[in-house]
């Protein structure tokens, strides 16, 4: 452990503003001059208890509850002081700087101050020291960032199932598995001549098969968790006046982007957050696609394209109406048999574009907008996409469900737990590791030094989801982005 977690912690553990109530934690050891000083008296530990929380001089800055949590029994696993005072800024700010001076004040026995190096405590170093002090793992210590930061309920019951322990359960399952099958083949480099035997007799075979199943499945659940972490980035992309912004409108229930009979109204990307069935997508308006008329306009498309090559999926939208030449001249107020051919032109070669500059995984749903005004002899050309009208909201909700399709999501999913990139990352590289493994112990001959390589490397990329095997640099990362009082 570094020398700077040996140093006692405080911070405002509530978020910035107004509020009934505010919370300032300390961590450390031997707090007890500490809260002689803050409360007048020791407190019982885990008990609450009411009481006047006064400055140096003996003044009242506040009354409130005070609980205290003496080591190992805490969330950090050091001594715990909390307390809870009402939740103005102020109140907060000068409870926070009482902890400051209770703890550089000068033990008159030693002429040190009571607590050393107290410190205000750093973006979610309680977290960081409770994984450090083995009350929680890596997993859980982000399950619990993610609690706070989920923004559907789907997200918060799963990230709730992570900082339970669930996802590092299925994690160690799998060590465990592995382990076993690292023994067992690490033994046999002690006799090589029987190896073959040795192996075959042990089931080493069906052992590794049975890995990469419960592997499998745990790599459902996390690519799952980590849809519902991240979100689905979705750009509405297509030619001005096609319908995105009402599109986006609709999606979203509300009037968000500007809506006209212009072509280039949008300018400029607009954005909302929005969810199905609990997962939350980032769903992108973006300029219409074609040559400006203007330098806004053309940088309106430059943004538009750059969102289109970020996305997770893109939904590519076409106007009905213009679809066929010599049925639109018919349509009232639409547009012309000429403008109709044009467009049909431009939206060929957008599609051409798309096709280019889009990853090669990034799905593409063609949908097919103003079903409600579109002549029937047009819908019935329709053969693959979505019919929808965003005026009407007719097809919407079969929409929703292919964009759910497309991105991987599995209606309600049981058992899901919150996962992050990191984690299907290390994930796709243990089952890579096993594939290998298990090419190696298929082979006539297998190569048992190359076989144990490929299941220790495993190990190791398993260990990294829980923090058993991890780098400074990882948990520096991690546990920054947590908010301060964390």
């Amino acid at each position: 452990m570094l020398a700077r977690h040996h140093h006692p912690i405080t911070a405002i553990a509530t978020a910035p503003g107004r509020g009934a109530v505010g919370i300032v934690r300390m961590s450390g050891a031997q707090l007890a001059p500490v809260i002689a000083a803050l409360c007048g008296r020791a407190l019982t530990p885990r008990q609450a208890s009411y009481l006047p929380f006064c400055d140096a001089q003996g003044q009242v800055i506040d009354k409130g509850l005070a609980i205290y949590f003496p080591a190992p029994h805490s969330y950090t696993g050091e001594d715990v002081l909390e307390l809870q005072a009402h939740g103005g800024p102020v109140v907060l700010q000068l409870l926070l700087a009482r902890c400051l001076e209770a703890g550089a004040a000068l033990n008159p026995a030693t002429g040190q101050p009571w607590l050393p190096g107290l410190r205000l405590a750093q973006p979610g170093e309680f977290t960081e020291r409770a994984f450090l002090n083995d009350k929680i793992d890596l997993a859980q210590a982000e399950g619990i960032a993610d609690l706070i930061d989920a923004s559907t309920e789907t997200a918060a019951r799963s990230a709730a199932r992570s900082m339970s322990g669930e996802f590092s359960q299925a994690v160690n399952q799998l060590l465990e598995q592995l382990i076993h099958l690292r023994m067992l083949v690490e033994a046999t480099l002690d006799f090589p001549e029987e190896d073959i035997d040795f192996l075959q007799q042990a089931d080493a075979r069906g052992q590794l098969l049975r890995l990469q199943a419960t592997l499998a499945a745990v790599m459902r659940r996390a690519t799952q968790g980590a849809i519902l972490r991240e979100g689905i980035k979705v750009v509405i992309a297509g030619q001005p006046n096609v319908g995105k912004s009402s599109l986006l409108n609709a999606l979203a229930g509300a009037e968000l982007a500007i809506v006209t009979p212009i072509a280039g109204t949008t300018r400029d990307k607009v954005s909302q957050l929005i969810q199905i069935e609990g997962v939350p997508l980032h769903v992108v308006d973006t300029a219409g696609l074609r040559e400006a008329l203007d330098e806004v306009e053309k940088i309106g498309v430059q943004r538009a394209w750059g969102e289109i090559e970020s996305a997770d999926a893109v939904l590519f939208l076409h106007d009905l109406t213009r679809q066929n030449a010599s049925e639109a001249a018919g349509l009232a107020n639409e547009t012309s048999a000429d403008e109709a051919s044009c467009y049909l032109a431009d939206e060929a070669a957008l599609a051409r574009a798309l096709a280019e500059k889009l990853p090669k995984n990034t799905p593409v749903i063609d949908v097919w907008n103003k079903a409600d005004s579109a002549p029937a002899g047009v819908l019935a050309q329709v053969k693959n996409g979505v019919l929808i009208s965003a005026k009407t909201g007719a097809g919407l909700q079969s929409l929703r469900e292919k964009l759910l399709q497309v991105v991987g999501w599995q209606a309600a999913p049981e058992g899901v737990f919150m996962a992050r990139e990191r984690h299907v990352r290390a994930l796709h590289r243990v089952q890579e590791q096993l594939e290998t493994a298990d090419a190696q112990l298929n082979a006539t001959r297998p190569a048992l030094d190359l076989l144990a390589e490929d299941l220790r490397q495993a190990q190791l990329s398993l260990s990294e989801i829980t923090g058993a095997f991890s780098s400074d640099d990882l948990l520096g990362e991690i546990f920054s982005r947590f908010c301060i009082g964390k």
